[in-house]
């Protein structure tokens, strides 16, 4: 008996040894820190701010390689976005080796940026694989989302021309939250939103729980309408529309889905007019009227034409990447005394900066993201990879249809939080145990019946056997 409790701790050193002491909760913790960071850095588009981007990407891409090390069974899974991804990045790679670039150092710092983005898609798509990733993820993200939205309200409520109430604009802009720039605000709420309106439209979420989550959905999304930004009102709209058309496809869809979803309608329609009516209106009203001066010579449409002309210039492999406003003032039609830094729209600026090469592959990329999505749409409603997939697409949809109207893709903070979502809803379904389905099941069932059983013995004074 004693020899044998002598050498049964043994085995213990090596089961410790086998198991790595940085967990994949810890660094994805990592990478979704790295993302919520960028935007109170004012987008990230500030040298420092894009430098912390880079470089806690790379460290984050030792951790992960430091836990496959320590683990001695290395697991690399592959994803179906890593092909157009390094497609995009060598098309990028060649123009800056071959001097089709116009401005190569330019090139050189955007290729920088976007592997530091490849970094952030590689680690959170290596490292979420369990439903408790989703559900850390939807936390943060709506926790995030929430304060965030509320800040930007009340400095939209009371400001004071800074950012933070502390820091002056060195050039021109329309404050709204940690952004200059209102759209770029409305783009990373886009991204934000459908986390708490699709966990509040699922059955993740029951009770006093779904209504809160739902109001905290509702506050960000009409966050995006106070901030007068007509972009982001359009980029909700679809989104909820998109939503509408999930939910009523759905075949066992019951009365309490859209309800929920008219609720949060009715919250967003309450905050707007508590909070700033008046502004919104104003806004919506002047979309008719600024439209016409847009076909008679506005800025935008202007922008859309001269980049055209550039890109006919250039078809094939473009002007190279980063390029757009060292080159466009070349081919700028009007007379203006701003420094145009960018096309206004992405899709006409990846044309100009990558040529068709360049749309080829972004094409190839969305094609990949929405196929592989749309295979995990079943049951979205119960699962947690169905959920994660349906909040990543409609924050993937949201900024898409705002890329027509501004350059969202072009601030290293959405940007990289775009990527990371493309990512996600291209993940392979997470593996969600039945009997986890089935207590989350209950869960909706068994609270409600065992609620009406409490009030019914009260009203039939206890007596029931």
């Amino acid at each position: 008996m004693s020899s044998a409790l002598a050498t049964q701790p043994e085995p213990a050193p090596a089961t410790k040894a086998s198991q790595p002491r940085i967990t994949s909760t810890a660094i994805l913790t990592g990478a979704f820190g790295i993302l919520l960071f960028g935007p109170l850095a004012f987008g990230a588009v500030e040298p420092w701010a894009v430098f912390a981007l880079e470089a806690s990407s790379m460290l984050l891409l030792g951790f992960w390689a430091y836990r496959q090390w320590e683990s001695r069974q290395p697991n690399v899974f592959d994803h179906v976005l890593y092909r157009p991804m390094a497609a995009f990045f060598c098309l990028a790679l060649l123009q800056w080796l071959i001097g089709t670039t116009a401005y190569r150092l330019e090139t050189y710092t955007h290729l920088l940026l976007y592997a530091a983005y490849g970094m952030l898609v590689f680690v959170v798509s290596q490292t979420m694989r369990r439903p408790s990733h989703f559900e850390l993820m939807a936390k943060l993200f709506t926790a995030y989302g929430g304060a965030l939205a509320a800040f930007a309200i009340l400095q939209g409520l009371a400001p004071n021309g800074k950012l933070y109430w502390i820091f002056p604009l060195q050039q021109g802009g329309f404050i709204y939250g940690p952004y200059v720039n209102h759209n770029h605000y409305a783009g990373l709420m886009e991204m934000l939103t459908p986390f708490p309106l699709v966990l509040a439209a699922t059955s993740m979420t029951s009770g006093n729980r779904k209504i809160a989550i739902a109001a905290v959905a509702a506050l960000m999304a009409a966050s995006v309408f106070l901030s007068g930004s007509r972009g982001g009102m359009v980029a909700i709209v679809a989104q909820v529309l998109v939503l509408g058309v999930l939910l009523l496809r759905k075949r066992d869809a019951g009365w309490q889905q859209p309800i929920m979803l008219g609720g949060f309608l009715a919250l967003v329609i309450v905050f707007l007019v508590w909070m700033g009516g008046n502004e919104v209106t104003r806004r919506l009203v002047s979309i008719h009227s600024e439209a016409r001066e847009e076909i008679t010579g506005g800025v935008r449409l202007a922008i859309d034409r001269d980049g055209l002309r550039m890109f006919m210039k250039r078809p094939v492999l473009g002007w190279g990447l980063g390029t757009f406003p060292v080159v466009y003032p070349q081919f700028r039609s009007f007379y203006t005394t701003f420094f145009v830094n960018e096309a206004h729209n992405d899709y006409l600026q990846l044309l100009v900066e990558t040529g068709l090469a360049g749309l080829g592959i972004a094409i190839w990329f969305l094609v990949l993201v929405f196929r592989q999505g749309a295979s995990k749409l079943e049951n979205w409603t119960e699962t947690a990879s169905g959920t994660l997939t349906v909040a990543s697409l409609l924050g993937c949809v949201g900024i898409l249809v705002h890329s027509w109207l501004d350059f969202n893709l072009q601030i290293p903070a959405n940007a990289a939080l775009f990527y990371v979502l493309c990512a996600i809803a291209a993940l392979a379904p997470l593996q969600e145990s039945q009997r986890r389905r089935v207590v989350r099941r209950q869960s909706l069932i068994v609270e409600p019946v065992a609620s009406r059983r409490v009030n019914s013995d009260a009203a039939d004074g206890g007596s029931n056997p």
